[in-house]
């Protein structure tokens, strides 16, 4: 029987409290980016070119947080540097539009084209502000979790995933041909 599965850490795992830190911000992650989109739909049904832009924005967001929760799940690290790229750009416009949303709502809510009358439009304007100041936020928490948990694996085990396996990736041992070109003598040479 197919359907979604999610595995969470468990408790047994090395650093379970970042890695639940760590799939929780992506949660609350997305749940604001898919309110905003609510909200932005609430004030034209049918949004305008900056509309439709300012929901690709929190799409991209949703996405970026998909891709952690996955990473986070299944241990896999593949994406990784696409996941932070994207993240670090989802956060600079996100903080960028909110500054835009306090500082400037009136235009904002003109070029939006909302139907919406335009004390309440501002309202609903500045309540999707806000959780594009929270997805800011939560996005450099975020980037900070990933870099631990990623520093954690590499320290653990040459390019481990974030769950604790280990990839072979890094040569073990040496030939007799590249202990010659030790600059002090092996310990087989002073055996003899």
């Amino acid at each position: 029987m197919g359907g979604l599965k999610i595995v969470s850490p468990s408790n047994s795992e090395p650093h379970f409290k970042t890695k639940k830190l760590f799939l929780f911000s992506n949660y609350i992650l997305l749940a604001a980016a898919s309110s905003c989109i609510f909200l932005t739909l609430s004030l034209r049904l049918i949004p305008s070119l900056c509309g439709f832009f300012f929901i690709c924005l929190h799409l991209l967001t949703i996405l970026g947080a998909l891709a952690g929760c996955h990473a986070a799940s299944t241990g896999g690290t593949r994406w990784y540097g696409a996941h932070m790229a994207a993240t670090v750009l989802t956060a600079i416009f996100q903080g960028s539009i909110a500054v835009l949303i306090f500082t400037r709502s009136d235009d904002f809510l003109v070029s939006l084209k909302s139907y919406v009358e335009e004390h309440s439009g501002v309202m609903i304007l500045k309540l999707a502000g806000g959780l594009c100041v929270v997805m800011f936020c939560l996005e450099w928490v975020v980037l900070t979790v990933a870099f631990f948990l990623k520093y954690y694996a590499v320290v653990e085990g040459s390019g481990s995933d974030f769950n604790g396996g280990f990839r072979k990736t890094a040569k073990v041992g040496s030939s007799e041909e590249e202990m010659g070109y030790l600059p002090y003598p092996s310990a087989g040479a002073l055996n003899v």
